[in-house]
């Protein structure tokens, strides 16, 4: 997918660098979020908006999309399956997530490098802490302390990496893929 001339160079666009799911661990997750988050308080994330982050950019020229599809198309050459396995379910004041494992570390060296290279280009500060692969699967006000059963997932690995234009809206953030670049022979 490539970037939509109708952005100036000029405008900023909220944007982001994530990992993409395959349709059917995005599935996966989603059915067990309808059994997992049932309060009026807790809002799911949707379906196609589940993915997971490399790196945060925040408003960002619109110009510069042409570099960032660079970048991951570089990155991304050649990169095999990345399976990660579920660990455990975390939350924070606003957010649940899924928190994965890094067996082979393919998964973490790609997102450093991806970090390492837009915070060269100034776009992204990377940091001190260690990149954590997680899916955030639900949004809150006040934090609900869950502790749900972790869904049946067993590995999944994501099929792509993607730049992400994300678009606030009243009823929740919408994500627009402006270019993706397969992963491990997936599209």
């Amino acid at each position: 997918m490539t970037f939509s001339a109708s952005v100036n160079g000029d405008e900023k666009l909220r944007l982001f660098v994530g990992f993409s799911l395959a349709e059917s661990d995005r599935e996966r997750i989603s059915h067990w979020q309808k059994s997992a988050f049932v309060s009026e308080r807790i809002r799911p994330v949707a379906l196609e908006n589940l993915h997971i982050t490399v790196a945060f950019l925040g408003p960002t020229p619109a110009r510069e999309l042409d570099v960032i599809a660079g970048l991951l198309e570089s990155a991304a050459s050649g990169v095999a399956a990345m399976p990660l396995e579920l660990r455990r379910y975390r939350q924070t004041r606003s957010v649940g997530m899924l928190v994965f494992d890094d067996p082979t570390a393919t998964a973490t060296r790609l997102a450093g490098e991806i970090q390492l290279n837009l915070d060269r280009l100034g776009l992204f500060e990377r940091e001190s802490r260690p990149w954590l692969p997680h899916v955030t699967v639900c949004r809150f006000r006040q934090a609900p302390r869950l502790h749900p059963a972790l869904p049946e997932l067993g590995a999944i690995s994501p099929s792509g990496v993607a730049a992400y234009h994300s678009l606030l809206r009243r009823d929740g953030a919408q994500y627009v893929v402006l270019h993706s670049v397969a992963l491990g022979g997936r599209c």
